[in-house]
């Protein structure tokens, strides 16, 4: 992902501020930020008012002995702890509550734009690193806008409130820790750079390791299978620890700024308690008062050193904000015109294309289909066949506007897609590919995503159709059972089915099929290409085809290699002219195979 942009594109990222990107997000909820930001400033002013009373017993309720005045402070400072309690409990319910709100939305607007993304972002991105940008960066997110951003606010109100307290109480001494300020302050500056690049080197660090779990768990199977545990095991304790030494360099960066930040301030504290002092035996500043000074003192300092420590806590949250900032910087590479063209109201079907000439991103040094051209009548069956890598799956990611052709153009009822609207395009097109993605649902579930909303009529109608409704009724709760992760508990032909009956329930006017029944047994292959031929009836058909019967059943067949198109005819006059088709079709006679291995892609 980050490792795809450019240069350019890297320089340009780190010159923004991260988590300035929030503050859209904020301003969705002004009731829950002005609630927030009041009680903040009732709880600092609250606080600020404390060294007053405790001057004014010094200096008038101690010497006059007076109880009843002192009694009365008390009281007062009870009534400020009360007021104080109050406020407090209202900042952390409006900030909790903003920063659970704005996270929320954060995850819901990432998850929005990556599905919106093209396929070539998919190529190379880790779906392991996108789950923990939406998880790990996001949560760290919530931390900064809830907790931390509201204990940074309130210590600058305080730090801020304290020295104006400061300079009214004593604008001598004052001046003395206003010349101190910028001493302290730098440094903190230039260590919170420092651990912002560490902390996002460690989110990077166990994004990887995130990545690399996923993508382990995912293939379990496969995994135990080749008893490849302690490798993979090993791997990611490498992984992790990387992601902990990263982490550790990090901590330790913010440990020292902290240890920096709590001695230079305490410090000067105690230089400025020590001149006050001196100013007391003289007789130019009373006790009371240097008391005063000296909390408001204690509570500048304070303020600095919490500062110093949300500092580093923020600069993790900028380096969250930068990683989410770069998926919502990512724009799909095939995007919708400004004015699409609209696709007519009725579809026929038709398909061309005219020319096309195309590499895959990854790729961009070998065209995966040169100067292609055919075209496909409304409600005619074409299939496809060609030996490994010859384009077959590249043209219906160009049908179903994966992807754009680098040259020329493909049409689909007489509209170049590229003028089109992509969704607007898939719409009309139902696919059944060979590699079936079963979701983590219900078998019925998974046969409504081909058109959500239809009725368990409707659903049903489609198992049926596809002969899946034989093996569905027999799961334990029918139509709502849960199938697993992948489609883990169903077999590969029922996992082939469901996908059948996804594509009959989609009922669009453009069909799809890369060997639709590759994975079923003789007896159910049979089954499902008779329920493919009638889902087939009235509707444009193209087939990748591995299998003899999906060959002869077509009324035409394209033999591609390279890229381009080389033989085209029915099975008898390909057989005849002795090219790739025919040594195909001898090769599957000869071996007694049931598919065309050598068309495999």
């Amino acid at each position: 992902m980050a490792n795809t942009t450019t240069a350019a594109n890297e320089q340009r990222r780190r010159s923004l501020r991260p988590l300035s990107r929030l503050s859209p997000y904020l301003y969705r909820y002004p009731r829950l930020v002005i609630g927030a930001i009041i009680s903040l400033v009732a709880a600092a002013v609250t606080t600020l008012t404390l060294p007053i009373a405790v001057r004014r017993m010094i200096d008038h309720g101690f010497s006059s002995a007076d109880s009843s005045f002192i009694a009365k402070y008390f009281a007062m400072l009870v009534a400020i702890a009360a007021l104080l309690a109050l406020a407090s409990a209202c900042r952390y319910y409006f900030v909790i509550t903003l920063g659970e709100r704005v996270v929320s939305d954060i995850r819901r607007d990432v998850f929005s734009h990556v599905t919106s993304l093209s396929p070539a972002f998919f190529d190379t991105a880790m779906s392991g690193e996108i789950v923990s940008r939406l998880a790990a960066d996001t949560t760290q997110i919530k931390s900064a806008v809830g907790a931390t951003a509201s204990v940074a606010l309130r210590n600058i109100i305080l730090g801020l409130g304290a020295l104006a307290m400061m300079v009214v109480t004593s604008p001598k001494l004052s001046g003395l820790v206003i010349a101190a300020i910028p001493l302290i302050v730098l440094p903190l500056v230039a260590f919170g750079r420092s651990v912002r690049r560490k902390s996002r080197l460690a989110q990077d660090t166990l994004a990887n390791a995130t990545a690399f779990a996923s993508e382990q768990i995912g293939a379990i199977r496969t995994l135990q299978a080749f008893t490849n545990e302690k490798l993979v095991t090993g791997r990611f304790a490498a992984a992790v620890e990387t992601a902990f030494n990263a982490a550790r360099a990090s901590v330790l960066a913010r440990a020292v700024l902290t240890f920096f930040a709590i001695f230079t301030i305490f410090a000067s504290v105690v230089a400025v308690l020590w001149f006050g002092s001196r100013d007391v035996l003289e007789g130019t500043l009373s006790p009371g008062t240097l008391g005063q000074f000296l909390l408001y003192s204690v509570f500048a300092a304070g303020a600095l050193g919490a500062l110093s420590e949300v500092w580093g806590e923020l600069s993790s949250a900028a380096g969250a904000a930068e990683r989410i900032t770069e998926i919502l910087a990512e724009k799909p590479t095939v995007a919708t015109p400004a004015a699409p063209v609209a696709l007519p109201a009725r579809s026929s079907g038709a398909i061309e294309f005219r020319d096309v000439t195309f590499s895959y991103p990854v790729r961009p040094d070998r065209a995966a289909v040169r100067g292609l051209s055919f075209t496909v009548k409304p409600g005619e069956t074409v299939a496809i066949v060609g030996p490994s890598g010859a384009g077959k799956s590249t043209v219906f990611s160009l049908l179903l506007r994966f992807y754009d052709p680098e040259a020329g153009a493909v049409l689909i009822d007489g509209v170049d897609l590229q003028k089109a609207d992509p969704q607007a395009v898939r719409d009309r097109i139902a696919i059944v590919p060979q590699d079936v993605t079963i979701f983590a649902s219900t078998a019925g579930e998974n046969i409504g995503f081909g058109r959500p909303g239809a009725s368990q009529a409707d659903i049903v109608k489609a198992a049926e159709a596809a002969l899946a409704v034989e093996f569905i009724e027999k799961l334990q709760d029918g139509y709502d059972t849960e199938v697993g992760e992948r489609g883990v508990t169903l077999s590969g032909g029922q996992r082939q089915r469901i996908a059948i009956a996804r594509a009959i329930l989609r009922d669009a006017p453009i069909l799809l099929l890369d060997e639709a029944t590759s994975a079923l047994d003789a007896d159910s292959e049979r089954q499902v290409q008779t329920a493919l031929e009638h889902l087939m009836q009235g509707r444009t058909t193209i087939v990748i085809a591995h299998r003899l019967a999906t060959v002869l059943k077509a009324d035409r067949i394209l033999v591609m290699d390279g890229g381009r198109i080389v033989e085209e005819g029915t099975h008898a006059s390909l057989v005849a002219k002795g090219g790739i088709y025919a040594r195909l079709a001898k090769l599957q006679f000869d071996t007694g195979a049931s598919a065309f291995q050598g068309a495999a892609e």
